[in-house]
């Protein structure tokens, strides 16, 4: 049987599994029927007694006798079997097999659907242990009977507890499992040998010998089973494994267990709590040999076996000290390998001779596998085993077992012991980047088909702890490259799809189709090999040249000649087998219908020209070429092209010779190269992470130990600058501090201070208690201009927000979780401006998964008192900045070179005002000369006049007399110096002093400008120098690491927005961005904002998702961990009303006094009598939701649906950018936008909304109004999971509109707190037509009865939106001030809701309309032989990207056509 066949539990499709259950089918099943009776929560008070039978008889009937089935385990776990009967009734002295048994598989599921399962435990805390210590006995004593099915079962439930170790109730039972006392099971000789390798191990061990003699017999043996327990497991399995034959029949089951055995030993393996131990106990097994000689390894069957076992092997070698936990180098290991190999040298010449000659060999010329094979061979069986006793690796041969007197376990042994082990480093460094076609479609390492849980896959896992940082990177770099292979395999099955190549009669290729990110070659060669660097044996370079015919639309040639430096494509060579006319089928495996050959991922250079250079990038236009022919210069990838030639040297085929297809990818998801060279790079330096976050990174140590309050250089004085709007506002800032100020004597008096206490304020805390100073102090005036005038804060602070904004300006590890609407950006923009005041030497370094979700941080600051040269805005997405500035590094150097100019003409206006003679502003060299000899002497001669004591008869009106710069500063708001008090006038004359020198002192800065010419010097001088708040997405710290790692770039402070959506490494890239000082990292401040309950990272694998839990961000991780959060309390975005939808599944969310009694949401919205409805769609002729491809899920009725509510509202006056319609599908999403452009789009009065896209996507953003399309009618597919349907329920401020099939959502027990308050409501849409955008009706006032219109289903809504269209047209052809066009709306006919497309136009039609019908039929005539790859366009996967969105729209022809 073939291991796909075996693991379809696991990764195969399976429709049982996947169709989720409904409260119908679980109230009309038997386990229902029981449960009411005996512990469901819905019938808590009359349940009957327990008892035991009932729980046999589910085990043995619903359980065993389902064999395992998936379903009914969920009815159960969903009944609340385990907290309500099976573990409150749970007696360790009566409970049998089968209620022990239900308790495991029961955990187990929780487990499979990520939920919390060992907090039941907590409530009888006592009988753990008992239920541990049974489960061990089950799953090693034969009397239980089980089956291998059940001894599987035991150890999942084994392996979650392993891996819970952070919580207390199961650390106490497993760590007496792995702890020191277990080498009591190791031979005394090898027990011996560890010892004298850690000295300090021999202290404990004796404290353990002399704990043990003081117990009693009975406490011996519970002691003594403990320790043995992992080793008798361990020689359990290593029976069963010998007993598989290497031919025959074999049991499933038995091949799952040893799978899953060989997982739960990675598990341990790869924790260093577990590993450190046991690891010489596993060795001692020699479990790794005795696998690598079964017979499972070398099955069809075993094929899993193997790749898992490589895991283990690899785990249990890992370069690590076991004991102190220190990462061991090449060089360690290396010396590690010298001592073993002269340890068998010195034996073999003092005890054999006849391995005299070996005893006297080098060791470079015995360390390899083949070298020490020919010097064993030749000894005997006896001689063998007596050099593996010597080297404490058997026991002596008296005592041995007979497979230890088997020759050839013996022999591997000895050469597995002591050949040379490759470096892990050699080995990623020669592993080519690209995947090729043996990876791409092998099932057993790129999972395809959906990922139950169910099963095991030879994947890493990302846990809450890693062994070092290079098995932290190692872990991520083989998910990252993984994940990133599984996209590359979608993107080629999709354009190969849409080529059609078939075989043509002369035997070569021909396509029958097109494809936009695909081209057939037309001539491809080797043009450059570049000579092996030293030590090195790959080429140091591979070019190419690919040429490619672009007889495309001229869009689609744009892109294809926009290709960047940098861009990765790849080449495909195919040899289909079919004759033109060969119908491709999606659902069929996809390499044997296309004949798939060959894949290799090149890298673009750059397009050549007519004379065959290449065109260099930059701000000139790109040369005109004449021609459809195209020719790209690439790079090969140098690793995989040696392998290749090394194939050909070997009368294989030349790989090279053979492409026929180059297909590039979308700039957005084709950073994976990158990624991965900056992961292998990090993985060649000594990435070097700040002390007091290493131990968090790697998931040891105390949590909170990089919190504030626990760092060594707290800083107790911290000005808050105008983060208080007010005294009153810092004193309900600190409900729990007591609040000092210096103004003691005016309280003496019984003065109220408090007005004298205005912001700005320096507050010192007191460490120790709970007490704070308040100083307030006066800002420097900045001169006398309007604009001198600081920007500052108008938001009001929570106390969780100041809280979040103190923990950000000290020093440490910062964690604030926000949810929706609570403020993260204005907390985030608040830090980074505090920190920027408060340590202006400092730079920060802003990092977010998004560049809209940057670009909308980036926009507030510049609204802070920031001096915006000192901001710096990298990547592309500055372009989408709403501001006329251009905050890039360009436009940044602009920015200096302006403002150079702008400063000199100061520089010379003042000259002109002293009437000092010469050219002191022709640089900024010679300002800076002036300055010195003629500003800073005037000023200083001036001080001398004013200031001077009381006696000197210094009047008021001498500080403005005379005071030098008074002609300069005439254009000033007049007069300066308003003559009131003499400390007035001399503010204002310092603040006009500050004006003049920071003129100066911004031109000493931009004096490194004059010096450095090109653009390229200057923008890195800015980024290197200059900028001190630098803003970037996660994607392009990744791409860039090397980059600015090599310009020296530096930064002391980290503010990471939307962290709990970034995946886990480009998480902690950006920690090592700069090159270590001394070996430290200066980085200061890490603060990370998010929000774990909505959405995370997008992984588009099921197994890397949920096996690999490769969709865990680094936030979600270390709040895991326990470290101490800021959880943010009070929301300021929607109504009240609104909130309470997604409010249940946070702590403590509160409101904002402006959502309870601000206008905007005091008022109802106009038109509809409800603020938030539920709107039930049934089907429309029968049809409710459909699937044209897989996972591409659309439903016309609620599609009809929506867009008939948003012309409804545009009909009443509400404006169409307040007004956003979301969807969970990307079918759905493209439905609504085909029907949006059919029905309104070009239509004056109604046009489109401001934004149709799907949930995941809109994470981040919000609008007023909300219309949201839940699409399925048959399953309720991924809103299942619920941060999506907190996502989708979170975005809207003021009204939330839901269609959906109300009966299968309502029905579904994850989303029950949510649907139970839409539930309250009527499921038909309630509408009051007579009112208009504004109304003057309060939300909590309800309307009349008799006043609201029922709509009962979409054809009525779509018919009453026709008739109030004709209604409003009217209304406007009869006022003649009315100046909008307006157009005939489609009249809601059955033919046109079953097809959303272009009908044909008639004599009313708008211009808009007809010239898109023109368009259609041009471009049909046109591209005929295409139309039915257009038609399958849309079915298949779409884009998400925003540039691909609005170049479908304009090919109006393909999206309605396909439609």
């Amino acid at each position: 049987m073939e291991s796909k066949d075996r693991n379809n539990g696991s990764t195969g499709k399976n429709n049982e599994n996947k169709t989720p259950l409904t409260v119908d089918q679980i109230n009309s099943d038997r386990i229902t029927q029981v449960a009411s009776k005996y512990w469901a929560p819905q019938t808590c008070g009359n349940h009957l007694d327990f008892d035991a039978s009932i729980v046999d008889q589910i085990y043995h009937q619903e359980v065993q006798g389902a064999k395992f089935m998936i379903r009914r385990i969920m009815m159960l776990e969903f009944s609340q079997y385990l907290e309500n009967y099976l573990w409150p009734n749970y007696n360790p002295e009566s409970s049998s097999a089968s209620h022990v048994l239900s308790i495991v598989i029961m955990v187990n599921e929780k487990f499979r659907e990520r939920v919390s399962a060992w907090q039941i435990f907590q409530k009888l805390p006592e009988n753990f242990p008992n239920l541990f210590k049974q489960l061990m006995e089950m799953s090693l004593d034969e009397k239980w009977g089980l089956s291998f099915k059940e001894r599987t079962i035991i150890l999942i439930f084994f392996n979650h507890c392993f891996n819970s170790l952070e919580i207390d109730l199961i650390r106490d039972q497993v760590q007496k499992l792995v702890s020191l006392s277990i080498w009591t099971c190791l031979p005394e000789g090898r027990r011996e040998q560890e010892l004298n390798a850690f000295p300090k191990l021999r202290k404990f061990w004796k404290v353990i010998q002399k704990k043990d003699s003081k117990e009693n017999e009975e406490s011996k043996a519970k002691t003594d089973f403990e320790r043995r327990f992992l080793q008798r497991l361990m020689r359990k399995f290593l029976s069963l494994l010998a007993t598989i034959p290497l031919e025959g029949d074999i049991d499933v089951e038995a091949v799952h267990y040893c799978e899953r055995f060989l997982e739960l030993l990675i598990d341990l393996e790869a924790l260093l709590p577990t590993r450190r131990f046991f690891n010489v106990v596993m060795d001692d097994c020699h479990l790794v040999t005795r696998c690598h000689l079964s017979s499972l390894n070398q099955r069809s069957e075993g094929k899993l076996f193997s790749q898992l076992l490589d895991m283990l092997k690899f785990y249990a070698r890992f370069e690590i000290n076991d004991q102190t936990g220190d990462p061991l180098t090449d060089h360690d290991m290396m010396q590690l390998h010298y001592d073993r190999i002269t340890a068998l040298q010195k034996a073999a010449f003092v005890k054999y001779a006849e391995l005299r000659r070996f005893a006297l060999t080098n060791v470079a010329s015995i360390n390899t596998r083949e070298a020490l094979t020919k010097h064993f061979e030749s000894l005997s069986t006896t001689v063998l085993q007596d050099v593996a006793a010597y080297l404490k690796l058997l026991p002596p041969p008296d005592n041995s077992d007979n497979d230890e007197k088997n020759k050839q376990f013996l022999m591997e042994l000895l050469i597995s012991r002591h050949e040379r082990r490759a470096s892990q480093l050699e080995a990623l460094n020669e592993m080519p980047l690209y995947p090729t076609e043996d990876i791409i479609w092998n099932e057993n390492i790129v999972p395809t088909e959906y990922f139950s849980g169910e099963g095991c896959l030879a994947l890493p896992k990302l846990n809450l702890q890693f062994l070092t940082l290079h098995d932290y990177l190692l872990r991520n770099f083989n998910l990252f490259r993984l994940e990133s292979t599984y996209e590359i395999r979608q993107d080629i099955e999709d354009s190969v799809f849409r080529m059609k190549p078939w075989k043509g009669e002369d035997g070569n290729v021909v396509f029958g189709g097109w494809a936009r990110m695909a081209q057939p070659i037309t001539a491809f060669s080797v043009v450059e090999v570049g000579k092996p660097n030293i030590g090195e044996k790959q080429p140091s370079r591979v070019r190419a040249d690919v040429s490619v015919i672009l007889d495309v639309r001229n869009d689609v040639k744009s892109e294809w000649e926009n290709l960047r430096k940098h861009d990765a494509c790849f080449l495909l060579t195919v040899r289909p087998p079919g004759p033109p006319g060969t119908h491709f089928n999606f659902r069929e495996p996809f390499v044997p219908q296309v004949g798939l050959v060959y894949v290799r991922g090149c890298e673009i250079e750059g397009m050549l020209d007519h004379l065959g250079r290449i065109i260099e990038e930059g701000p000139d236009p790109r040369p005109k070429i004449p021609g459809g022919q195209r020719t790209f210069r690439v790079w090969l990838d140098c690793n995989q092209y040696k392998m290749d030639m090394d194939r050909v040297s070997q009368n294989g085929e030349d790989v090279y010779d053979t492409f026929n297809i180059l297909m590039r990818r979308k700039p957005k998801e084709n950073n994976f190269k990158a990624v991965l060279e900056t992961i292998r790079d990090l993985m060649n330096t000594d990435c070097v992470v700040p002390e007091w976050l290493h131990d968090i990174i790697l998931g040891y140590g105390d949590p909170g130990a990089a919190h504030y309050s626990k760092m060594p250089n707290q800083i107790p004085a911290l000005d808050f600058n105008d983060t208080f709007l007010n005294y009153a506002h810092l004193k309900e800032s600190f409900p729990d501090h007591e609040i000092r100020t210096n103004e003691e004597e005016g309280k003496e008096e019984g003065r109220d201070v408090s007005t004298k206490l205005a912001p700005p304020f320096r507050l010192t805390f007191n460490l120790q208690g709970k007490d704070i100073l308040v100083e307030p102090h006066v800002m420097p005036s900045r001169g006398p201009y309007p604009f001198n005038e600081p920007k500052k804060n108008a938001v009001r602070f929570t106390p969780t927000q100041i809280e979040a904004i103190r923990s950000g300006m000290q020093p440490g590890l910062t964690m604030v979780v926000g949810p929706p609407g609570t403020g993260k950006t204005d907390v985030a923009v608040q830090i980074i401006s505090n920190i920027y005041h408060n340590f202006p030497e400092q730079r920060t370094l802003i990092v977010t998964h998004s560049n809209m979700a940057l670009n909308q941080l980036f926009e507030k600051i510049m609204a802070l008192d920031i001096d915006e040269r000192h901001l710096l805005r990298m990547g592309h997405g500055e372009e989408e900045l709403e501001t006329e500035k251009d905050f890039s590094r360009y436009g940044r150097v602009n920015y200096v070179l302006g403002k150079r100019l702008e400063l000199l003409d100061h520089v010379q206006r003042l000259q002109q005002s002293l009437g000092v003679a010469g050219d002191v502003a022709y640089t900024c060299e010679t300002a800076g000369h002036f300055f010195r000899l003629h500003i800073l002497a005037r000023w200083e001669e001036y001080l001398s006049r004013v200031r001077s004591d009381k006696s000197s008869g210094v009047t008021i009106e001498d500080v403005g007399r005379l005071f030098p710069f008074a002609k300069f500063f005439e254009d000033a708001p007049q007069p300066i110096f308003k003559g009131r008090s003499y400390v007035e006038d001399m503010e204002i004359a310092d603040g006009c002093w500050r004006y003049i020198r920071k003129i100066f002192s911004q031109l000493e800065e931009f004096r490194a400008f004059e010096l450095l010419r090109s653009g390229l010097d200057r923008s890195r001088y800015l980024l290197v120098r200059e900028a001190k708040i630098i803003a970037m997405t996660c994607t392009h710290a990744a791409l860039k690491r090397r980059e600015l790692v090599e310009l020296g770039f530096k930064y002391d402070n980290i503010l990471m927005e939307e962290a709990a959506q970034i995946l886990e490494i480009e998480t902690f890239i950006p920690l090592l961005l700069q090159t270590p000082q001394d070996g430290f990292n200066r980085l200061k401040r890490w603060i990370m904002i998010g929000d774990h309950h909505q959405l995370p990272p997008v992984i588009k694998n099921m197994a890397f998702q949920k096996y690999s839990n490769m969709e865990q961000s680094l936030f979600t991780r270390v709040v895991r961990l326990g470290v101490p959060t800021v959880d943010l309390d009070a929301q300021g975005r929607a109504r009240p009303s609104l909130c309470s939808l997604y409010q249940w599944r946070y702590k403590k969310l509160g409101n904002l006094e402006h959502v309870i009694s601000g206008p905007e949401h005091r008022v109802a919205n106009a038109g509809f009598v409800y603020d938030f409805q539920l709107i039930n769609v049934e089907d429309f002729q029968g049809i409710g939701e459909s699937e044209p491809n897989p996972y591409f899920f659309q439903n016309l009725a609620e599609a009809e649906y929506v867009v008939a509510v948003f012309m409804y509202m545009r009909l009443l006056g509400y404006p169409a950018e307040k007004i956003s319609i979301l969807t969970t599908y990307n079918g759905q999403k493209h439905l609504i936008r085909d029907v949006v452009n059919t029905r309104c789009a070009n239509n004056p009065l109604i046009g489109r909304p401001s934004k149709i896209d799907t949930v995941d996507k809109y994470q981040g953003q919000q609008n007023d109004y909300i219309l949201l399309s839940l699409v399925r009618t048959r399953a309720v597919g991924h809103l299942r999971d619920v941060r999506r349907l907190v996502v989708a329920t979170s975005r809207a401020r003021l009204g939330l509109y839901v269609f959906a099939r109300a009966s299968l959502f309502a029905n579904c027990f994850e989303l029950t707190p949510t649907f139970r308050s839409l539930l309250q409501r009527p499921t038909d849409l309630r509408l009051l037509p007579e009112e208009t955008y504004r109304t003057e009706r309060l939300s909590t006032q309800e309307p009349d009865a008799d006043a609201a219109m029922v709509m009962n289903d979409m054809p009525q809504m779509a018919t009453f939106v026709y008739d109030l269209y004709r209604k409003k047209v009217e209304a406007i052809a009869k006022d003649p001030n009315a100046e909008k066009p307006w157009a005939k709306p489609i009249e809601p006919m059955e033919e046109d809701v079953k097809q959303p497309a272009a009908e044909e136009s008639d004599s009313d039609s708008s211009e808009a309309e007809v010239e898109e019908v023109r368009i259609i039929n041009e471009i049909e005539e046109e591209e005929a032989p295409r139309q039915e790859m257009r038609q399958e366009s849309v079915k298949r996967k779409k884009t998400e990207e925003e540039e691909e969105e609005e170049k479908e729209e304009t090919a109006a022809a393909e999206t309605v056509a396909s439609t």
